[in-house]
Parts: structure tokens; C-alpha cells; sequence
């Protein structure tokens, strides 16, 4: 067990490091954890969850932005279940390391640089890696919105900053999308200043092979997008970044409805020119299911969200504007390439996120789509109650509630290796127990959400928040060099 010095104490009693939220002070290697009901025995992998953990005390206001990522990885093997922790040590987290304090502010004081005698090559602003973990061409990375990958190995060891080579220019955001056929990703990059927008494929060897720069009119935030066999799609929201923030407070990201709202549609190793913009109503999609073209007509699905806030107020109260943020509701867009429309259906009124498929299926009609969702009163980003499964077929929701008191993380959908139906599958998560401080990671039958977990995994100690999470199945293999 490795422990953490001068760990995060909260003197300031901030909201996004007490409750779910606070951090864990150490690295734990557990060999068996405590397992209630049955493990299906066709099971077998790693689900591995990444999230903010600071190392140490933040040097002022702190959002859950701003802590460096730590992995958590559940390993099922052989009927047992082991549980491993580890800081992604960034080169900025090894430089506070070195100093043993924090040197890097948060999103709320992003200019003031550290001394770049500390900090040396680490550069001016941290890139924790807190977001997401995906696998390609057999490397596992850790991504942040706008931060540069950073690999680790499968026993989450750091290997260093990933940049294909000296061919990647900038950072880009931690929802890559991974075609299941050709092995190609497909990823992209924002940016408050220009280009705004830039575009990526790297092929089936991890190689990077196409990038282009596509001009948009105003710096929008645009976390996930979407794939078909033959396209990239993005939407271009009124959630814009306000530069003026950095230097005269106030939100970084505003809702600015009069920008309007649209979606892009790109070949896949389209240029600029090519791109097609179609508009729709006004709104914002954090997170996307799934995408395909049939007939010439372009469907994709996600959570629309018509008054996106995401706590991004760095002036205000953060508690609050967490609390207020509301979640999107479930949405179906239809670009019909020929006649060059657009349009949006809800297609249910309950608020989440954190939407996963069956990713086999990546760019492919899907028909059943999983989110967390809100069966209860609505509190705070994050806190969501309900697992949901769509079933775009029958139109039919069936959901799960953990109940009053504790709330779950994304779920994972993890193939059965045997099954032949898209659902044939489980859903993998956690949920946490507010009144015990306790973390289960649950698994549920996909084709069988209402019935609740077939199975429960007791964690070492509670786990804190976290963003995205995945599943690595046991013949994907190592992360190399």
C-alpha cells in the first residue's frame, strides 16, 4: 500500500471534496474482495473507473475538474475479484510530487502559471487525465478534456505522454470513438482559441493518418460526438467559452442561444470544404449514444439538454450551481442528407446521461441504449439514482432504482463472449451507499435491467467520483511501450 503525504485535508471545506466527492489518500492492491450473489462465469475482464483524486491540497477554489486522475481497476478472473487504485502520475503531478505541494491552481485561477523552476517541462497548466480510459491498437491511454494522452500499462502503471509520434499538435477530449470493423479512431480536439475545432483518424496500428482543422464561427464546448461506417458527426451548441472569464471572473462556458444550434457532418476522411451544417433547435448533447446512416439519412441519439449550466461558475456558489445544472433528456436527430434537414425528437421526459451502447455495434444501427438517469429529486451533477435501458425497437424503458439513499456511476455494457443478441450482455457499475460510505461495483443482466444486480462486488473502501468508466475484456490484452 502506498500512502500519500500531506494529502488533502479540506481546510476550506469545499463542496466538491467532501461527501462522494472526497479523495482516497492511498494506492491499494486488494487480491479478493467480497462478492454477493452470482458472477456469471463468462465474465472476465477489467472494469476500470477514472475520476478526480487530488494528491494534495488545492492552492484555492477546487472543482471536480481539477483533481488528477486516479484509476480504480476491478479485475475478474477465475470466480475471484481483485481491486487495484493508482494516481496517473502526469509529469505536472510528478513535479508537485517532487515538491511535495501543489504548484498547479484549478480552472478557477487557470492563469496564474506556476514557477516554471518546479514545474519544468511539465509545462504551465496541468493536465490531470481525469476523464476517461479507452484502448487502441493495444495501448491503454487516460484522456482529459484538452489534455494530450497519457498511457498506462493494464496494472495502471504511468508510461509517459502519448503525442502519435510528434503528430498531434494540441489535447483533445476524452471521447474518442473506436470503430469495431476497420479498428480506426476517430477523435477530435476543442479549443477556446483558434482552431476551435480540429479532427483526427488514426489507423488500426495507431498511427496517426488524417487531420484536419474545421472552422466554426465561435468557441463552443464540444465534449463527445459521433460516428456512422462512413461519417463523423459533430454538434456545434451555444455553450461557448467567454475568454474574458480568465481575467474578469464569471462563468468560463455561457449559454448563448442567439449562436444558434447545428450539426456537422463530415466524411470520414472529409476536409473542411466538406463538411455539411444542418440546424436545429437550440440545445447542447454532453454525451451521445450511438450513430449510423441508412437511406441516405443520418440518425444519432444522445441527451439534449436545452439550459446546459454544468457548474462552470467559478465565481459563484459552487454547491448551488451544481445542484441547479440540469441533466438532458433523451433525443433522436435525422439529418436527411438529400433534402439537407434536420430534426430532433425526445423520445422520453426523464433527465440523465452518461449514455453507453453496445460498442461492438460503434457506428451501426443499435437498437437497445443505456443511460443513469433521475427517478428521484434531482440534486447535484453526478448523482444520478436509475439505470435505464431503451429499447429503440418497441419504444419500451425499463429502468432500476437504488433507492432513496445512495446514487450509481456510468454503466459499462460487457459482451458475453457466447451471446449473438446486441443486449446479450452485462451492465457494469457502481453504487455508492451515501449512509454507509460504501461502494459496490454492481452487475446487472443487460437483457434484464428491472431485476437489479445479479451480483455485487464490496470495494476495499468507498470509492470516490468518478467521470467515465470501461471494460477490458481478459484477451485484450496489455498496454506495451
Amino acid at each position: 500500500m502506498t500512502v500519500a503525504s500531506n494529502f488533502v485535508t479540506n481546510a476550506r471545506r469545499q463542496p466538491f471534496l467532501s461527501g462522494h466527492m472526497a479523495p482516497v489518500p492511498d494506492e491499494l492492491d486488494v487480491p479478493g474482495c467480497r462478492v454477493s450473489g452470482e458472477l456469471p462465469d463468462r465474465l472476465r475482464g477489467t472494469f476500470i473507473q477514472n475520476g478526480p483524486n487530488p494528491r494534495f491540497e488545492p492552492l484555492g477554489r477546487y472543482h471536480m475538474f481539477d483533481g488528477d486522475g486516479m484509476l480504480h481497476a476491478v479485475d475478474f478472473k477465475d470466480g475471484s475479484v481483485s481491486y487495484r487504485n493508482r494516481w496517473i502520475r502526469t509529469p505536472m503531478l510528478e513535479a508537485e510530487i517532487r515538491a511535495g505541494r501543489a504548484l498547479y491552481p484549478g480552472l478557477a485561477d487557470l492563469m496564474s502559471f506556476p514557477d516554471p523552476a518546479l514545474v519544468g517541462g511539465a509545462g504551465p497548466i496541468k493536465n490531470p487525465a481525469n476523464t476517461n480510459i479507452i484502448q487502441h491498437a493495444g495501448r491503454r491511454f487516460a484522456l482529459y478534456e484538452t489534455g494530450m494522452p497519457v498511457e498506462v500499462t493494464a496494472d495502471l502503471e504511468t508510461l509517459g505522454v502519448r503525442d502519435f509520434d510528434g503528430k498531434l499538435p494540441c489535447g483533445i477530449t476524452a471521447h474518442p470513438r473506436i470503430d469495431p470493423i476497420t479498428k480506426e479512431m476517430l477523435f477530435f480536439a476543442y479549443s477556446p482559441i483558434p482552431p476551435y475545432l480540429r479532427y483526427f483518424v488514426a489507423d488500426a496500428e495507431g498511427k496517426l493518418v488524417h487531420a484536419v482543422d474545421l472552422p466554426t464561427p465561435a468557441p463552443s464546448m464540444i465534449h463527445d460526438f459521433v460516428i456512422t461506417e462512413k461519417h463523423a458527426v459533430f454538434l456545434d451548441s451555444p455553450l461557448l467559452f467567454d475568454m474574458s472569464a480568465l481575467t474578469e471572473g464569471g462563468p468560463m462556458v455561457k449559454y448563448t442561444p442567439e449562436a444558434g444550434t447545428r450539426l456537422g457532418v463530415l466524411p470520414r476522411f472529409g476536409r473542411a470544404e466538406d463538411m455539411r451544417w444542418y440546424e436545429i433547435e437550440n440545445g447542447h448533447v454532453q454525451h451521445f449514444w450511438n450513430g449510423w446512416c441508412e437511406d441516405g439519412v443520418v440518425e444519432v441519439s444522445g441527451t439534449f439538454n436545452t439550459n446546459p449550466q454544468y457548474g462552470m461558475d467559478m465565481d459563484g456558489d459552487l454547491t448551488e450551481s451544481s445542484a441547479s445544472a440540469q441533466a438532458g433528456v433523451a433525443t433522436r436527430f435525422k439529418i436527411d442528407l438529400a433534402r439537407s434537414t434536420a430534426t430532433a425528437e425526445r423520445f422520453d421526459d426523464m433527465e440523465g446521461d452518461f449514455c453507453r451502447f453496445n460498442e461492438g455495434r460503434n457506428g451501426r444501427r443499435t437498437r437497445h441504449h443505456y443511460m443513469c438517469g433521475f427517478r428521484g429529486e434531482r440534486s447535484t451533477i453526478g448523482l444520478f439514482d436509475t439505470l435505464v435501458k431503451y429499447d429503440d425497437r418497441t419504444n419500451a424503458r425499463a429502468t432500476w432504482y437504488t433507492g432513496e439513499k445512495h446514487h450509481i456511476g456510468e454503466a459499462v455494457f460487457a459482451p458475453d463472449p457466447q451471446g449473438t443478441a446486441e443486449d446479450d450482455g452485462w451492465l457494469l457499475f457502481t453504487d455508492h451507499d451515501h449512509v454507509e460510505s460504501t461502494t459496490d461495483v454492481c452487475v446487472v443482466d443487460a437483457r434484464h435491467v428491472e431485476a437489479g444486480p445479479i451480483a455485487r462486488v464490496r470495494m476495499p473502501r468507498r470509492l470516490p467520483f468518478g467521470f467515465h468508466v470501461n471494460w477490458f475484456r481478459a484477451e485484450d490484452g496489455e498496454g506495451k511501450e
